[in-house]
C-alpha cells in the first residue's frame, strides 16, 4: 500500500493574517479507512481542496494516487439518473455501478428515473456507488450522512466498513465508530493521526488531557514554591551583603571577603532556582494547547402550567392529498424529550409543522396546549442572510447573550463581522440553535439540529439538555445524540 506524504504544509486564505495550517507534516496510508474530525471552520474541507490541488499552498503534498471528491456536482437534476452519472464520469462502467448498487441494496431501476425523484438516501447511495465503482483512486468523502435517516446511515456505514482507501469527514460518532480504522484529528494547534475509531481516539484524548492537567497543576505548585524560595534566597543574600559594611568601629572589622563569598554563593543559588522556574514555565507552555473547552451553555426553559403539553391519539397526517403517517399516539409532558424516528418521508417534519400551527390535513386527534410558547430550529437554514445584529433585533433576542452563546459554540469573533450568507452550513445551523437557546419557551422543537454541526458542539448540546431538562420534540438521526438525550422515541410510519 502506498502513502500520501504531507510535509511542512502552510496555508492561509488571501487577505487573512492567520494560517489555517502551519508547517503541518504527516503521512496517510492509502489503504486506511480514515475518519477526519475537527471543529466547524477549522479547515477540514479546506484540507480536502488542498489535497485535490484546488488551492495554492506552501510545503508539499506527494501522492501516488488520484483523489476523487464526494459529493459530486450533479448539475441539472431533472435529467435521468444515468444522464447525471454520465455527466459526472462519462467513462463509467455500468456493470461496476450496478455491482455497487446491489451492495447498497438499491434496485438498478433508479438509474432510469429522474434524479430529482430519488430520495436523499437513494441519491447518496447512487453517488457513492459511482464513487466506489472507479479504481486506483483515494476517495475524499465529505459529510455523506446529512439529511439521511437512521436506516440509510446504517446501510452506508456497513457498506463503507467493507471498503478501504478513503478519508471520511463526519460528525456522527456512531457512524465513525462503525466504519473507520484510523482517525485524523484537526486539533487546536496540530494535526494528529491515531489508529482506531472515534471512541478509541476520544478515550486516548481524555487520558492525554487528564495527564496534561495533572502536570499543569504540578508545575503551577512547583513554580509557586520555587518563586518563594528564590525570593527568600535573594533576601538572605542581600542581608549578608549588607553585613560587609556593618560594625560600630569599636569591635573587629567584618571579613568582607568571606561575607562576599557567602553572598555570591547565595545569589548563585537564587539564580539556579530562577533557572528552574524558567524551565518549569516553558514546560507549562507546552501543555493544555489542544484541550477542547466545552463551555457550559445555559438555558432557562419556561414551566408550562399543565403537566401535558402535547397529546396525539390515533393521529394521521396528509400532505398534498397523500397520507404520510398514521396511528400516531404519544403524550409529551413537562421535562420530557421525544425524538421522532423513521424513514425520510414518513412525516416527521410534517408533524413538527402541524404542532407549530401550520394548516395540515389530519385525522384522529392532536392537542397542543393553549398559550404554549415554542422555540423552533428548522431543518433548512440556507436562506439566512444579513448581519447578526439585525437578525437578533428582528427575532427580539438579546444581542449580547446571542453573541456569547455563539462564542461558546466556537464562533470566532471575526465571524461576527461577516454577513450570514457567507457562513458555512454548520455556522448557519449554530446561528439558529443560538437563537433558540436565547428564547425562553415552554417547548423546544428542533428539526435535524445537528446537520453540519461538529462533534464537540454536539456534546455541549447534550450536556445542556441533560442539565436543564427542557420539554422537547425533535428529529435527529445522530444515534449517539438520541440515545443520550431522548426520554422516549416515537417511530412514525406510512
Amino acid at each position: 500500500m502506498a502513502q500520501i506524504n504531507v510535509s511542512n504544509l502552510t496555508f492561509c486564505y488571501e487577505g487573512s493574517y492567520d494560517n489555517i495550517f502551519e508547517n503541518v507534516s504527516f503521512r496517510i496510508d492509502t489503504g486506511w479507512r480514515l475518519g477526519f474530525i475537527g471543529r466547524n471552520g477549522k479547515g477540514k474541507t479546506t484540507f480536502l481542496k488542498l489535497l485535490m490541488g484546488k488551492l495554492e499552498y506552501e510545503g508539499s503534498i506527494k501522492s501516488p494516487t488520484v483523489f476523487e471528491y464526494f459529493p459530486f456536482d450533479t448539475g441539472d437534476i431533472s435529467r435521468n439518473t444515468l444522464d447525471v452519472i454520465e455527466g459526472i464520469h462519462p467513462d463509467y462502467e455500468l456493470w461496476m455501478l450496478c455491482r455497487e448498487l446491489d451492495l447498497l441494496d438499491v434496485d438498478a431501476e433508479v438509474l432510469y428515473r429522474p434524479f430529482e425523484t430519488l430520495s436523499n438516501g437513494e441519491r447518496t447511495k447512487v453517488l457513492l456507488a459511482l464513487l466506489f465503482s472507479r479504481e486506483n483512486e483515494f476517495l475524499l468523502i465529505d459529510e455523506p450522512t446529512n439529511h439521511l435517516d437512521g436506516e440509510a446511515r446504517e446501510k452506508i456505514m456497513e457498506y463503507l466498513k467493507k471498503k478501504k482507501g478513503f478519508l471520511l469527514v463526519s460528525h456522527d460518532r456512531h457512524f465513525l465508530n462503525g466504519c473507520v480504522d484510523h482517525i485524523l484529528a484537526l486539533n487546536k494547534t496540530n494535526i494528529e493521526i491515531q489508529q482506531g475509531n472515534f471512541d478509541t481516539w476520544q478515550q486516548n484524548k481524555k487520558l492525554q488531557d487528564e495527564f496534561e492537567m495533572a502536570e499543569n497543576r504540578k508545575l503551577q505548585k512547583d513554580i509557586a514554591r520555587l518563586t518563594e524560595a528564590a525570593a527568600r534566597t535573594a533576601g538572605w543574600s542581600d542581608k549578608i551583603e549588607k553585613t560587609k559594611f556593618g560594625g560600630d568601629g569599636l569591635g573587629p572589622k567584618p571579613d568582607r571577603g568571606f561575607i562576599g563569598h557567602k553572598s555570591a554563593k547565595m545569589m548563585k543559588r537564587a539564580k539556579a532556582v530562577e533557572g528552574r522556574i524558567s524551565g518549569a514555565a516553558e514546560e507549562k507552555k507546552k501543555l493544555l494547547k489542544n484541550i477542547e473547552e466545552e463551555e457550559e451553555i445555559k438555558l432557562f426553559p419556561l414551566v408550562y402550567h399543565k403537566e401535558v403539553l402535547i397529546e396525539a391519539k390515533d393521529l394521521s397526517l396528509s400532505y398534498d392529498g397523500k397520507t404520510v403517517c398514521s396511528h400516531v399516539n404519544f403524550a409529551l409532558r413537562r421535562g420530557e424529550r421525544i425524538a421522532l424516528a423513521g424513514k425520510n418521508g414518513c412525516g416527521k417534519s410534517t408533524l413538527l409543522k402541524k404542532i407549530m400551527g401550520e394548516d395540515i390535513e389530519t385525522g384522529g386527534e392532536l392537542r397542543v396546549g393553549s398559550g404554549l410558547i415554542i422555540s423552533y430550529v428548522p431543518q433548512d437554514v440556507s436562506g439566512l442572510k444579513g448581519r447578526l445584529e439585525d437578525f437578533a433585533e428582528q427575532n427580539g433576542i438579546d444581542g449580547t447573550l446571542f453573541r456569547a452563546l455563539l462564542r461558546k459554540l466556537d464562533f470566532s469573533r471575526v465571524q461576527f463581522e461577516k454577513r450570514m450568507e457567507d457562513y458555512s452550513q454548520g455556522q448557519k445551523k449554530k446561528v439558529m440553535l443560538a437563537r433558540s437557546l436565547c428564547q425562553q419557551a415552554h417547548l423546544y422543537i428542533w428539526d435535524e439540529p445537528l446537520n453540519y454541526i461538529d462533534i464537540f458542539s454536539r456534546i455541549q448540546l447534550e450536556n445542556l439538555i441533560l442539565k436543564y431538562h427542557p420539554a422537547m420534540i425533535f428529529v435527529e438521526h445522530d444515534k449517539a445524540f438520541v440515545e443520550k438525550t431522548a426520554s422516549d422515541v416515537i417511530y412514525l410510519q406510512n
